[in-house]
């Protein structure tokens, strides 16, 4: 599912124009990447858990060479599903 396939289908369920929910939808997710950028956690009650964690420098190996590659140290966004999501998946 895309980003434009979710505004398709609030806007039909809604009734609301195209061009207004995907303003509504790009600015949730400007909100998250903003929050994320600070720092902050970002929870979305019976959805999940956005946030950043920091991964360690660590050695890794070039797989068609197998000569050793230092990899560095970076920040990346891990997601946890909430208990309602994990319910409705399973």
């Amino acid at each position: 599912m895309t980003k434009k396939d979710i505004v398709l289908r609030i806007a039909d369920e809604t009734g609301i124009k195209q061009i207004d929910v995907k303003k509504v939808v790009q600015k949730t997710f400007d909100h998250i990447v903003l929050s994320l950028i600070r720092g902050e956690k970002v929870e979305l009650r019976n959805f999940g858990v956005f946030k950043l964690k920091e991964r360690r420098s660590r050695t890794g190996r070039n797989p068609r060479t197998g000569q050793v590659v230092p990899v560095p140290a970076r920040k990346v966004v891990v997601f946890k599903a909430g208990l309602e999501m994990k319910k409705k998946i399973k």
